[in-house]
């Protein structure tokens, strides 16, 4: 199982395809690309149980995000807000006089590009 690039990056907005979230949206806040998972704002809830510290002086139970993979989840298109596919595309860009190849982002139906 490789670790390669990713669909998904930090700051999308995204589908859940399966689980108790299914069909609700939210905004990627960190990828674990380790693990091939990503913590959506606002979906996956679980409760965690914390000693207390000097953060959390009572300690007791708090609810967090939890993880997500990425399988599970779709990228939500900026422009026309319907979960959509991706393929990289190579597109080259002048970077200090110099033409540079880089592999980027596009939805796999209109072919737009995405980043």
């Amino acid at each position: 199982m490789g670790i390669g690039r990713s669909h998904i990056k930090k700051g999308d907005t995204v589908l859940v395809l399966s689980g108790k979230d299914s069909g609700k949206q939210g905004k990627v806040l960190e990828i674990i690309r380790a693990k091939q998972r990503a913590v959506v704002e606002g979906l996956n809830i679980i409760t965690k149980h914390v000693r207390p510290s000097a953060d959390s002086p009572e300690g007791g139970r708090v609810e967090i995000e939890g993880t997500i993979h990425l399988s599970n989840l779709k990228l939500i298109c900026p422009k026309t807000g319907q979960p959509i596919r991706t393929k990289r595309v190579i597109v080259e860009k002048e970077v200090n006089g110099r033409m540079k190849k880089f592999r980027i982002r596009a939805s796999r139906k209109t072919g737009e590009v995405i980043d």
